[in-house]
Formats: structure tokens, C-alpha cells, sequence
């Protein structure tokens, strides 16, 4: 009896065990198709949580790389004017003083020559960080000199080691995107990259007004000193070790030796270095042709500089929308375009010596057509590039500083009166792009 009444309770247990167990699979269809979904949502939700928040630190992370870039504007514009006061403190000719914008863009391109392939081999961050040092400390020293052959070798070190920060910039947004989503990384590094040629003049004017020049050197090392901690705390390497070109010399000769075999890619470097080219003799003329030609005072010329810098900004917001719709290639002779027209209205202003109105309508074509073609030319030519990344940046930025350190001294070797060495050396430029981008970028059926 005991014996029947254990097993029927455990009977009675398990047979309620069971109907639970039953009812389980008793449930509607819907049921499971209602957990399913649900499941599925929240899934989905959290991978959208994930890629919203990759996509927010990688937004940062080019805003960053933005303000890496604007070395180069930080460094020639933000003194600018202040030109013709060096020239006068440092008793000099205003050729000379142009020199130590010479020094500095040649310090630019040969820095970039070197630390992109350095980049290609080490990874992005530390060659940062070292350079970002020094850079700081060379830009405090500028401040300190009273000769003008320390200040022009001052000069050259500042933009040596400050090419750094626009090569390996370029670099690690190859290494982040790939395709359109690259042409418009390029565009948002263009915008914060475009502020620096508009709030760089205007801050320097302003400058003027409490302080000399040196104080704008200074500034300048603060601002070096910032961006040195941002990269030590806000930038991961975004060069796997997998990626890395291998260490050596030869390694980086055969590099160069691939991207000069590519007549494409060696198109779209020199028209957007003939272009570029057009900008820096503009930034090399544009002090002495306002201030002394037109009786520009040195906070309007901070003004104008700053309206032109607005329209490369504009401009390259331009080209990343319109590459959603748009091939690269089209927009690029847009800009291209842009610039011969505005080069051709400046010669004609020179010539029939009109008045300001129509110097400014030039200028800004010229410079505004930059935003356009440096934008959608960097995409283009780094699109095929994965381990050389570094070294095709420091080709594409190379030759623009080449470029700009010719036409720099030109631009005044008639004197601080002279205009028309500005517009003949700009519409060469122009011209020049036009014809290669013709003969040996429009006609590649790869690009088309």
C-alpha cells in the first residue's frame, strides 16, 4: 500500500510535469512567431547601438585627423598678415621674407615624403607623437629669432615635421574607408581642414591688434601642444601590423616606382598640384597685391582671406554630396574648370587694372575650385591604394608644396607693387591643369 501511494504521487507529479512540459508545445504559432520578432528587434537594436556608436568615435576620429591636416594652413596662414611687419622687424627685403614661406612649404612636402612611407612601415601613431613634439617646440623658437636665415631654417623644420600630421591624416582615412564613403571622409576632413584658412588669418589680425607677430608663433605651440595630447589620448592606430609595407628601403623605392608607372594616378596628382599650386602663389602674392596695391589694411585682408577659405569649405561640402550621384571624375573637372575661369577674369583685372570688386570675384573662383578638386582627387587616387596608402598621400601632397615653394618667391620678384606676376603664374597653372587632367585623366576608360 505504502508502495502504490509513493509511486502515484510521483505519478501525479510527473503527469503535471508533464502537462507543463506539454502545454509548451501546445501554444499558438503566433506565439513563437511573436518571440522570434522580438528577438530579432532586440538583435537588431543592439547591432544598431553598436554600429551607431563605431560610426560616432569614427566621426571623431576624422574631425581629428581634420584638425591634423589643418597644419599646413595653420602654419603659413596664420602669420600672413603679419608678412610685411617680419619684413620690416627683421629688417629684410619682402622677398626674403617670402622665403620663410618658401622654407616652410618646402619643409611641408619633403616631411611628406618621409613620413608617409615611415607610416606605410611603423604604423600611423608614433611617428605622430614624435613629430607633433617637435613641431611645438620649433614653432615656440620661431618666436625667439631676430635673424631672418634662423627664422627661414626655423621655418623649414616647422613645416618638415608638421607634414607629419597631413600625410599620416590622409593615410589613416584610407585605412577607415573605402569607395564613395571615402570620397566623403575626405569631404568632412575638408571642412575642418577649410576652417583653418578662415579662422588662422582672422586670429592672426587679431593678434596684431594686441601683440606682434612672435605672439602668433606662440600661439601657433600652443595649439601643437593640444593636438600632441589628442593623439595620445583620442587616435588608435589604425594600421594593422597584417597591412604594414616591409621596413626597408628598396621596399620603399619599388612603391614610388609602382605609382609613377600609373598614368592615371600620376595625372590626378599633378593637376591637383597645379591647382594647389595656384592657391599657395595666391597665398604668397595676395599680402602685397591687397595691402599695398588696393590700401587693404592687414583685418580686412584677415577678412577676404577668411571669405576665400569659407568658399574651398563650400565647395568640397559640394563635392561630397555630389558624389553620392556623381562620378568623381566630373566633379574634379568642375573644379578645374572653376579655376581656369577665375584665373582668366584675373588676368583680364590686371591688365585693364579694375578696381577691388573684380580682384575678389578672381580670387575666389581660384581658391574656392581647390575644395572641389583636392577632394575628390585624394579619393580617386588612393581608392586602389591598401598597404602604400602612406606613400601615395605623400606623393599627392608632395607635389603641391613643390609647386607652391617655385611659385612663392615669383609671385614678388617684381616688387610689393607688382600684380601681374600673380596672374600670369595662376593662369599658367590653371592651364596647365586643364591639359593633363584631359590627356591623361578623362581618357583612361579605368576612371570612366
Amino acid at each position: 500500500m505504502h508502495y502504490c501511494r509513493k509511486n502515484h504521487r510521483g505519478a501525479e507529479r510527473g503527469s503535471v510535469t508533464g502537462r507543463k512540459h506539454h502545454s509548451q508545445f501546445n501554444r499558438p504559432v503566433i506565439y513563437w512567431i511573436l518571440n522570434v520578432v522580438k528577438f530579432s528587434e532586440r538583435k537588431k537594436r543592439c547591432r544598431m547601438n553598436v554600429n551607431h556608436e563605431e560610426k560616432s568615435r569614427k566621426v571623431w576620429i576624422v574631425v581629428l585627423l581634420g584638425l591634423l591636416t589643418a597644419i599646413g594652413p595653420l602654419s603659413m596662414d596664420m602669420y600672413l598678415p603679419a608678412l610685411p611687419i617680419v619684413a620690416s622687424d627683421l629688417d629684410t627685403t619682402a622677398s626674403l621674407a617670402q622665403l620663410s614661406l618658401t622654407a616652410c612649404l618646402i619643409g611641408l612636402a619633403a616631411g611628406q615624403l618621409i613620413f608617409g612611407p615611415l607610416s606605410d612601415i611603423l604604423g600611423r601613431k608614433r611617428p605622430l607623437l614624435y613629430t607633433l613634439a617637435i613641431y611645438a617646440v620649433v614653432s615656440a623658437l620661431c618666436a625667439f629669432t631676430a635673424n631672418i636665415w634662423v627664422f627661414v631654417l626655423l621655418r623649414f623644420i616647422q613645416g618638415f615635421t608638421g607634414a607629419a600630421g597631413i600625410v599620416i591624416a590622409r593615410a589613416a582615412a584610407r585605412d577607415m574607408y573605402v569607395g564613395k564613403e571615402l570620397t566623403k571622409a575626405f569631404a568632412l576632413l575638408a571642412l575642418v581642414n577649410g576652417a583653418a584658412p578662415i579662422l588662422a588669418p582672422i586670429s592672426g589680425g587679431l593678434i596684431l591688434n594686441f601683440g606682434s607677430w612672435p605672439v602668433v608663433f606662440l600661439v601657433i605651440a600652443a595649439i601643437g601642444v593640444l593636438l600632441l595630447l589628442s593623439v595620445s589620448f583620442m587616435f588608435g592606430e589604425t594600421l594593422d601590423e597584417s597591412n604594414r609595407s616591409e621596413g626597408n628601403v628598396f621596399a620603399v623605392i619599388k612603391t614610388f616606382g609602382d605609382l609613377f608607372k600609373d598614368k592615371v594616378f600620376m595625372g590626378i596628382a599633378f593637376t591637383q598640384a597645379l591647382i594647389m599650386t595656384a592657391m599657395f602663389a595666391y597665398i604668397a602674392g595676395s599680402p602685397f597685391v591687397l595691402q599695398n596695391i588696393y590700401g587693404v589694411s592687414p583685418q580686412q585682408f584677415s577678412l577676404i582671406f577668411a571669405m576665400n577659405g569659407l568658399g574651398i569649405i563650400v565647395a568640397a561640402q559640394a563635392a561630397g554630396r555630389l558624389s553620392s550621384f556623381m562620378h568623381e571624375v566630373r566633379i574634379l573637372l568642375m573644379g578645374v574648370l572653376m579655376s581656369v575661369t577665375g584665373s582668366v577674369v584675373l588676368v583680364m583685372v590686371v591688365l585693364l587694372e579694375l578696381s577691388l570688386l573684380p580682384m575678389l570675384i578672381a580670387l575666389i573662383l581660384v581658391v574656392s575650385s581647390v575644395g572641389l578638386v583636392t577632394t575628390t582627387a585624394f579619393s580617386l587616387g588612393m581608392q586602389n591604394q591598401k598597404k602604400s596608402a602612406g606613400s601615395a598621400s605623400a606623393f599627392l601632397g608632395l607635389l603641391p608644396f613643390i609647386g607652391g615653394a617655385i611659385v612663392s618667391p615669383i609671385v614678388g620678384m617684381a616688387g610689393d607693387k607688382a600684380a601681374w606676376p600673380l596672374g600670369l603664374v595662376i593662369i599658367l597653372c590653371s592651364m596647365a591643369a586643364l591639359i593633363i587632367f584631359l590627356g591623361f585623366v578623362k581618357q583612361q576608360p579605368a576612371i570612366d
